[in-house]
């Protein structure tokens, strides 16, 4: 196989250009090439390392059953239950006792502490760490399921990992990629999104309160919103993904049903209703992530693999900024409002975004799901490759720096996705449908200060990278674990094209990292709810934390 001269041509303008690097000076490494893919981790005694090419799980051991790789991570606690799907989230709280911490900790009175630090855990009072998941729906669930619907669970002990209760409403029976905490208002909340919200979906937002007992969520509200009956904007929405803005006084959804996005007042949470919806125009949307005054949306554009070698086909995928001024001020008929456009052909299937600063600079970490042709399928892979570009998903760091000219700074590529390894990736995907190997669900230690990344790979694991410099990102740990045999009966992985037996997992969530315990948790569909230790010395670095608050 022949280099890919589309994509190392772009790696390499990078590399001439003269960037500037995050803390302000220039970058010491400038006059050498960047690399195409990211530096692999160095694993430990006692570790299993992959065995091919990094990320990759080779047919070979596919059909021999597949036993898991792991590097520089150790699996401590796990609970697999029914399995799991799309996305995790999570709260962190304050008990003194069996009561909670009197204590101003940052999230009384609607405010929270704006330094960046991890305080939790300090003076006498304990953390709890409580988690949450979603499972299949009920239509998608294989036979005879017991508990449906989204788990929460206790943490604390990582060794431990207990579901302590089951939310059975109606979004929380499939809250597909909408699940998701605010820490300052201690709430939980999920637009229903049946079966991926693809028409079966409907309008209700559900609301929970976390502030007396996070493992026990108390419902606030389970109602529809654009219906007009709570005297919010009369409009049609169907939910599928979902954000918070930071102050919880708006929750966001993005329905993939009408390609549009809409904004819910959550002022009063038990009666949550409609302020405003808007449509991109040039795709599809998915995720998005809220800046921490409100004011700006940084939206994905889900476009499909087209046109990749054609210059009379206009790139359809990547990222916009919107100015959410009007909505946050509530102001009459807000309207959402368009700062900037970024697209590009590397990459289709934009997944969800992550507003950071690393060493003090604004960047957008943006995530696709799908290779450059499409979701992954034999046909859409082959197309990837024969072009010269990645089939498959990934990461990338933008450069925000003037809002108006986003730019990408760099890609966490791995092995697997550079093109001249096709003819070593492609035979892995046989049978398969969607979502092989490459991104999905991102998430950094703390927004505000930035220095890793964790990602959910489907095939590849969960894989964390090193990103304090922005333009040479690292990977330093990964852990896949070993395929199951038997299907669990919760997980979206079971599809034709998607689950097999023995065959490596879809680990597609959002991976939460602890700073102080040196831990991260996550979910495999398969494996369910995985708690993983670093080896000592590898993370967290000096500079990072990890404060409480939705990291994604």
């Amino acid at each position: 196989m022949k280099t890919a001269p589309l994509l190392k041509a772009t790696i390499i303008a990078l590399a001439c250009a003269g960037v500037v690097s995050a803390d302000g000076g220039r970058d010491r490494d400038r006059d050498k090439p960047i690399p195409l893919t990211v530096p692999k981790a160095k694993c430990g005694p006692n570790d299993h390392p992959e065995t091919a090419l990094q990320g990759q799980v080779p047919a070979a051991l596919r059909a021999a059953g597949f036993q898991g790789f792991n590097c520089n991570l150790e699996l401590v606690g796990q609970t697999k239950g029914d399995g799991a799907n799309w996305q995790t989230t999570q709260f962190k709280q304050k008990v003194r006792g069996h009561h909670e911490d009197d204590e101003d900790d940052g999230r009384q009175g609607g405010h929270d502490k704006d330094d960046g630090h991890d305080n939790d855990g300090e003076h006498s009072a304990k953390t709890r760490v409580c988690g949450y998941h979603g499972t299949a729906s009920p239509k998608l669930s294989l036979p005879n399921r017991k508990n449906l619907g989204v788990r929460a669970l206790d943490l604390t002990d990582p060794q431990d990992p207990t579901i302590t209760a089951y939310l059975t409403t109606v979004s929380m029976l499939d809250p597909w990629e909408s699940l998701k905490v605010n820490e300052r208002r201690q709430l939980l909340a999920a637009d229903n999104a049946q079966d991926g919200g693809f028409g079966n979906g409907g309008p209700e937002v559900d609301i929970y309160d976390l502030s007396q007992d996070c493992r026990h969520p108390q419902l606030l509200a389970s109602a529809p919103v654009g219906t007009g009956a709570d005297g919010g904007l009369v409009h049609k929405v169907i939910g599928h993904e979902g954000s918070w803005a930071p102050d919880g006084l708006t929750y966001y959804g993005g329905d993939l049903n009408a390609a549009q996005y809409y904004a819910v007042d959550t002022t009063d949470p038990s009666r949550p209703k409609l302020l405003s919806t808007w449509t991109p125009g040039i795709a599809n949307v998915h995720g998005l992530s809220i800046s921490d005054d409100g004011k700006r949306g940084y939206v994905v554009i889900l476009g499909f693999g087209a046109g990749l070698t054609d210059p009379n086909v206009p790139a359809t995928n990547g990222l916009q900024i919107y100015d959410l001024t009007d909505i946050q001020a509530r102001k009459p008929n807000p309207q959402a409002k368009l700062v900037s456009t970024l697209l590009w052909k590397d990459g289709s299937g934009a997944q969800h975004t992550i507003p950071v600063r690393i060493k003090g600079k604004p960047y957008v970490i943006h995530v696709d799901e799908a290779g450059s042709g499409g979701f992954a399928s034999v046909a859409q892979n082959a197309a990837a490759c024969a072009a010269g570009m990645t089939p498959f998903p990934m990461a990338r760091i933008i450069d925000i720096s003037d809002e108006k000219k986003p730019k990408i700074v760099s890609r966490l590529m791995l092995e697997i996705h550079d093109p001249a390894n096709c003819s070593k990736t492609s035979p892995d995907i046989v049978g398969l449908t969607t979502f092989t190997y490459g991104t999905h669900y991102c998430s950094v230690d703390n927004k505000k200060n930035a220095t890793t990344l964790a990602c959910g790979m489907f095939n590849s694991g969960v894989r964390v990278f090193d990103i304090r410099d922005p333009l040479r990102p690292k990977e330093i740990a990964y852990f896949n674990p070993p395929g199951t045999t038997v299907q669990s009966p919760g997980s979206n992985h079971n599809r034709t094209g998607g689950w097999v037996a023995g065959g490596p997992d879809w680990c597609s969530a959002q991976v939460h990292l602890d700073a102080k315990r040196g831990l991260l948790w996550t979910t495999c569909q398969d494996n369910g709810v995985v708690v993983l230790k670093f080896r000592k010395g590898v993370w967290p670095f000096e500079e990072s934390s990890t404060p409480p608050g939705q990291q994604n």
